[in-house]
């Protein structure tokens, strides 16, 4: 019922979901360019209209009252930004200790312009052992673009170069508020 609501409302506001998530237990998803509050809202129905239970990582503020049984109950998982932890580890844990366990995540951190993407998603592939799932939210051309789904090498120079590959034809809300990829890419 909830995923034949999402594709009605998907279809209705005129986005289309292009590709498919990977038949896998396990997966990190990649999503970007994260430059609008509509980035998740998008992301949020295009994850119903297809079907997937995929966990979400949020800033702790959104978390707490009003709103935060909502964000927990939708697959959402606080962070404290403002406190140093290990995420990378806490991450690689939920992967190892749940059979069925996907997550997506915003490279950028923020909606914020950025200069450099946080390199936290591969060093929590390699770690979990999980592929990277690249999506694009492509508001140019209303598409929520689906990448097959790749294994992470060990060579971050090379697997960063075809995901931020990936992400150069996706057109952002806000384009002024996309990295610059070629800052991104490690050196």
């Amino acid at each position: 019922m909830i995923q034949a609501l999402c594709k009605m409302l998907l279809t209705a506001i005129g986005w289309q979901v292009e590709g498919a998530m990977p038949k896998q237990d396990k997966y990190l998803a990649i999503v970007g360019p994260h430059t609008s509050n509509w980035d998740f809202i998008i992301g949020v129905i295009a994850r119903g209209a297809i079907g997937e239970k995929i966990n979400f990582l949020g800033k702790h503020q959104l978390f707490i009252a009003p709103w935060g049984w909502f964000f927990r109950a939708i697959g959402g998982t606080p962070v404290d930004r403002r406190k140093s932890n290990n995420l990378v580890d806490a991450v690689a844990k939920l992967f190892s200790s749940n059979a069925q366990f996907k997550l997506a995540l915003a490279p950028e951190g923020t909606r914020s312009p950025v200069t450099r993407w946080k390199t936290g998603f591969y060093h929590i592939a390699s770690q979990a052992q999980v592929p990277i799932v690249t999506v694009g939210l492509d508001f140019g051309r209303k598409a929520v673009v689906i990448a097959p789904a790749m294994t992470v090498s060990g060579d971050i120079e090379h697997d960063m170069a075809a995901i931020l590959g990936f992400f150069r034809t996706i057109k952002g809300r806000h384009p002024k508020n996309i990295p610059d990829y070629s800052a991104s890419d490690p050196k």
